[in-house]
Parts: C-alpha cells; sequence; structure tokens
C-alpha cells in the first residue's frame, strides 16, 4: 500500500510524520493509493482542499483538538487498520458571492458557507430557496448553510440541528437572529439551492465565508450542493463518523 503523510506546522504532528515515514516510507500524494494528513480538523479540511482534485481516499489521524473528522493516532498496524477502515463520502458546498461592482468569487465549503455582518450594525436578509422567498427579511449577525459532516462544528454553537450523514438535508441555522424573534432555522433538501441577498448593502455590509475564502461587501451569495465534487474519507469502524454524528445527540 502506497502512502502519502502530510503534517500539521506543530511540533508533534512534525515529530509523528519522522517516525511514520521512517516505518512506512511514503509517496508523492498523485503516486499514493492513500493520503494520510496528520493534525486536526482545520488541517483535515486543509489537506481535503489541497488534493481535491485528486480524488484520493483520506485517512487522518488526529494531532490536533477535536479530531473529528480524523482517527486516532497510533502508529502500529497502519495499513491493517486502512485496509479495514470504512469509508464516507461527502459532498462540499459550493459559494457562488456577487460582490458590489459585479464581480463574482466561487469557493468551496466543506463543513458549511457563512455569512457576516461587516459593522456594529445587524445585517438585514432575506432567502430565497428554490427561487421562492421564504422569507423577506431577516435582522440578524449572519446566517450559515451548513452540510451533515458540518452540522456538528460552528452549526451547532449556533445552536443549529445536528443532521445525520444518511439524511441528505441542509441545514439553514440564523447567527444571533433579532426579527423574526423566533426563527431558529430551517432543514432543507440536499438539492436545495440558497440565494441569501443583503437589502441595504451600503449601510449594512456583510461578508460571505466558505472554509478558507472570505468574499467581503458582497450584495448577494447563492449556496448549492455540489454533487460533482465529493470528498472520501476513511474511519476506523470504532471511529465511525455516522455513530459519532448521532452519538452528538445525546451528550447533555
Amino acid at each position: 500500500m502506497k502512502l502519502a503523510f502530510r503534517a500539521a506546522p506543530t511540533a508533534e504532528a512534525r515529530r509523528a510524520l519522522g517516525e511514520l515515514r521512517h516505518r512506512y516510507g511514503t509517496h508523492e500524494p498523485a503516486d499514493a493509493d492513500v493520503i494520510v494528513p496528520l493534525g486536526g480538523d482545520g488541517y483535515m479540511l486543509e489537506t481535503l482542499h489541497t488534493f481535491l482534485d485528486l480524488a484520493k481516499p483520506i485517512y487522518g489521524m488526529n494531532l490536533g483538538t477535536v479530531g473529528f473528522l480524523l482517527n486516532g493516532y497510533d502508529v502500529e498496524s497502519l495499513e491493517d487498520r486502512i485496509g479495514r477502515a470504512q469509508r464516507v463520502r461527502l459532498y462540499p458546498l459550493r459559494m457562488r458571492a456577487c460582490i458590489v461592482g459585479g464581480s463574482t468569487v466561487e469557493a468551496i465549503g466543506i463543513n458549511e458557507v457563512s455569512i457576516y455582518r461587516e459593522s456594529r450594525q445587524a445585517a438585514r436578509l432575506s432567502i430565497t430557496i428554490d427561487d421562492v422567498v421564504r422569507l423577506p427579511e431577516l435582522v440578524c449577525d449572519g446566517i450559515l448553510v451548513a452540510t451533515p459532516a458540518g452540522s456538528t462544528a460552528y452549526n451547532l454553537s449556533a445552536h443549529g440541528p445536528i443532521i445525520p450523514l444518511a439524511a441528505n438535508l441542509l441545514a439553514l441555522t440564523p447567527i444571533s437572529p433579532f426579527r423574526p424573534r423566533r426563527w431558529r432555522g430551517a432543514l432543507l433538501p440536499g438539492s436545495s439551492r440558497f440565494r441569501i441577498e443583503t437589502l441595504d448593502p451600503d449601510k449594512r455590509p456583510i461578508s460571505a465565508v466558505a472554509d478558507f475564502t472570505e468574499v467581503r461587501d458582497i450584495t448577494r451569495v447563492e449556496i448549492w450542493e455540489d454533487r460533482s465534487l465529493s470528498f472520501h474519507l476513511l474511519f476506523d469502524p470504532e471511529h465511525n463518523l455516522e455513530e459519532r454524528i448521532l452519538k452528538e445527540q445525546f451528550i447533555p
């Protein structure tokens, strides 16, 4: 089995990189069977973006903090663990942001795409889903669209719902909503296409963020699940991602 090891720029991850390369050798990602990132969830997201075009399976090992998208770190029997690993296929979100002045920027979000106010004043947004205006005005600090894999991240911190991987749903979750006061978001089919527009771009500017890409001073953003792209993550049976997402719903 040809493995390509990559490590986050931390002392612990770099030490692990040297140990694993010494024991198992290493190959370039394009020639490898599996890419093995060493770090935390942030480094895993970076790895997914970096090697998106290769479409290689990725078996991450946690040398960060939470490590929700990774397996436990263990130098022993790595090839056997990878051989027994369960595969999860994830689809990212695509963001198309239109900037004041008319230009557009596209980017990929694996966990979520978020819209934020840029100033001290709350954002005034309208929400359109599949060409139907569902919320003519939302006054808030922001709003996000989350994938099932990302539903336990920022979405959960914003009091959004946890979504099982097989549900084929996306979460639309407001961030500190002020009006309507009792609106707490919605669950939508994975095929939904979102259009979020600012109602006051001059007085209440907003920005959009998809993972590592931030676009400021936007007038509107379109968000949809891009099924032309996919990621293949490998998990030890005892670290099954679907099971971990389900367990998150029962943590007090």
